[in-house]
């Protein structure tokens, strides 16, 4: 299955990308995550590999995340044509996904994220989830960039009762 998302988000791109890149924001805008830990390497940096824990209801996943591509591998002084590039391979129990996100300068004061998402599943229950919920995973990549988007520019946070 494959997908994708996009979103403008009103602040200029280095600004969005340096957020988007800060572990210590993950908790404000990224919905049900319990935990986010290097394994190995610098968080956030290209290689390195994180557990991450999310929550939904009352059933908790444990995934690996592997950063493999980061560009520019520095977020401050981008030129202004540059794209900058975040793509991740997570796997997790019956499934394995790649997230290639992109931000680009759609104006001075505006950066537009597109997502590129793909997920493969094995085991004849994720399967089956694939089959008959393909908009739900859809649904919440676009309810994480539209969470980011509100800690962006208004530092809402969703850990402060939002549902």
């Amino acid at each position: 299955m494959e997908f994708t998302n996009s979103i403008e988000i009103a602040l200029p791109r280095e600004g969005v990308a340096q957020l988007l890149a800060d572990p210590a924001h993950f908790p404000k805008w990224l919905r049900g995550l319990v935990l986010h830990e290097p394994l190995s390497g610098v968080h956030g940096q290209l290689g390195t590999t994180s557990r991450v824990v999310m929550q939904s209801g009352q059933r908790q996943t444990e995934l690996t995340e592997t950063i493999t591509r980061r560009e520019p591998a520095d977020l401050r002084g981008i030129p202004t044509a540059t794209v900058v590039h975040f793509d991740r391979e997570i796997v997790g129990p019956g499934m394995w996904s790649v997230v290639r996100d992109r931000l680009t300068e759609a104006d001075p004061g505006t950066t537009l994220w597109e997502s590129e998402s793909e997920y493969r599943f094995s085991g004849l229950l994720m399967r089956l989830v694939g089959l008959l919920m393909p908009r739900a995973f859809r649904k919440q990549s676009q309810q994480h960039m539209q969470d980011f988007k509100e800690f962006a520019e208004q530092g809402k946070d969703v850990r402060e009762g939002q549902n």
